[in-house]
């Protein structure tokens, strides 16, 4: 697919920049660089098993997932985690903790960073499919359908190799959340190029 200069409107040319192929303006310093997006994923825990959601939309549809989704440019990764729990789930949740952060590899897409939180249902919350969800359930770690992301069996391994915590100090609860504007449309930045 070709990709055009957000500044000039040219076509995009392959340059090496730091040792890296990367597609670049031939007449000013625009660089399509190629950063993973950011995604959130919470295992909630409710009566001894964790709260998943069977999809209504690709991909992967009719497959179960934990409830998360993708962090928007404004907004912190605990704060999206909460966000996309009350839309897929429709419940309040409070986060306990970090389970991990994970590089997620894609071939036809920008790869990914994972964020893993475990959470548990805000006090008098109830769970219900929201709109991206055909219905949700509550499982047993040891009797879960067929996901649909290998991330997330990936998650779920982290979170049965974690110590259990009752209690933590302070949970993430919703009020901190912000209401995050729309993720932008536009697929890369112009920024000088990056040492690393």
């Amino acid at each position: 697919m070709a990709h055009f200069c957000i500044n000039c409107g040219a076509a995009l040319v392959t340059r090496v920049i730091d040792g890296r192929e990367l597609e670049a303006c031939p007449n000013d310093s625009f660089v399509l660089w190629r950063d993973p997006k950011v995604a959130t994923a919470v295992v909630v825990e409710v009566d001894g098993g964790v709260v998943l959601g069977r999809r209504s939309i690709e991909p992967g549809y009719g497959l179960w997932c934990l409830p998360g989704g993708f962090v928007n440019d404004d907004e912190d990764p605990a704060d999206a985690a909460i966000r996309e729990c009350l839309e897929e789930i429709s419940a309040q949740v409070e986060l306990t903790g970090l389970l991990g952060v994970y590089h997620i590899a894609k071939t036809g897409a920008a790869s990914m960073v994972g964020i893993s939180y475990r959470g548990r249902l805000a006090a008098g919350a109830r769970i219900a499919a929201g709109a991206e969800m055909l219905e949700v359930g509550v499982f047993q770690i040891d009797s879960l359908p067929p996901l649909a992301f290998p991330s997330h069996e990936r998650v779920l391994a982290e979170y049965l190799k974690s110590p259990a915590r009752e209690e933590v100090e302070e949970p993430r609860v919703a009020a901190t959340a912000r209401h995050a504007s729309p993720p932008s449309q536009f697929q890369g930045q112009s920024r000088p190029p990056r040492r690393r």
